[in-house]
């Protein structure tokens, strides 16, 4: 950051790709508010089995639940029919798929990132790195986040795979992180501190070794997976929010959920929440199978997982 020189958006440190994260990660909560509040995400997560959609509404309530809950295996299992689900599992397994983990920006990038949050002496480098990128290094950041945010936008406009509503939801959490990004104080010192030192311990306590990749997941299997994750990213989501104002929850809290119309098993819903001060205004689609309601965008992308071990027929991460 001190050279002056504006950072792209596949810059190597490892300090921006933790920055990336932080900002590109919200992208995932974004797409799937809850307009019930959840004042107890302990009790809900130890529910014994929450009931799939009956409504279409309830195709996001039930989503959103268990990620208030930070319940990362009952969302896999509520967001894609029970068949799927098996199928995914076995796919864990094998290696040939990482959903619902896909639907993560830069989630190819995970594992590498716990790898070096579980190094020897991380905090340490962590902060040694951000001391010499960022500290202070208002301009040059706001320039990262003008470039991440172009960059972004082109992707979701260029993207085959996304449909038009996708493209405008996507868009409009985009501009709405980016404002959020320009207003926070991310050169801050201590505040860095504070995020990269509950990062790092959470990283080491998730019980995933970073440095195995993705045989690491492959090993645990989705379930184990998913919920060892899931502590690891409420860390990080709990951090946003105390360090740098960026509450998640109550985006998810705040949303507004309207069938628009329903034809069979096929269903639109209205999505409007507020994301970091910015009105969000989205369509997306759901779909019955079996008398139960999913996201249709994401039985899709489920099943396009599967295709192959390269992850052939979904997006990739911009």
């Amino acid at each position: 950051m001190r050279s002056g020189k504006p950072l792209m958006p596949h810059h190597p440190t490892v300090a921006f790709r933790a920055f990336a994260l932080m900002l590109c990660l919200m992208l995932l909560p974004a797409c799937q508010p809850d307009p019930t509040p959840a004042t107890d995400p302990v009790g809900m997560a130890a529910q014994s089995k929450p009931m799939p959609a009956i409504r279409p509404v309830d195709a996001i309530n039930v989503l959103a639940a268990r990620l208030l809950a930070r319940d990362g295996a009952g969302f896999a299992r509520l967001a894609v029919p029970p068949d799927l689900h098996a199928r995914l599992e076995t796919g864990w397994r094998a290696g040939s798929t990482r959903w619902p983990l896909d639907e993560l920006p830069l989630d190819g990038r995970l594992p590498g990132m716990l790898a070096s949050l579980q190094e020897k002496d991380a905090l340490a480098k962590f902060k040694v790195t951000f001391r010499r990128q960022f500290a202070g290094a208002d301009r040059d950041i706001h320039m990262a986040i003008r470039t991440l945010t172009q960059f972004g936008g082109q992707y979701v406009q260029k993207e085959a795979a996304y449909t038009n509503d996708e493209r405008d939801h996507v868009g409009q959490a985009i501009a709405a992180l980016s404002n959020w990004a320009l207003a926070a104080p991310l050169s801050d010192t201590p505040r860095a501190d504070r995020f990269f030192t509950a990062l790092t311990a959470a990283a080491q306590r998730s019980g995933i070794d970073g440095k195995a990749g993705k045989a690491a997941f492959a090993k645990l299997g989705m379930q184990s997976s998913l919920n060892r994750m899931s502590p690891f990213i409420a860390t990080l989501l709990a951090q946003l929010r105390t360090q740098y104002g960026l509450d998640i929850d109550a985006s998810l809290r705040g949303l507004n959920v309207q069938l628009l119309e329903q034809t069979g098993d096929s269903a639109r819903l209205r999505l409007r929440y507020q994301l970091a001060g910015s009105d969000i205004d989205a369509i997306v689609p759901a779909v019955r199978i079996d008398g139960h309601w999913y996201l249709a965008d994401f039985v899709t992308r489920a099943e396009a997982s599967l295709v192959a071990s390269t992850g052939a027929g979904k997006p990739a991460s911009p």
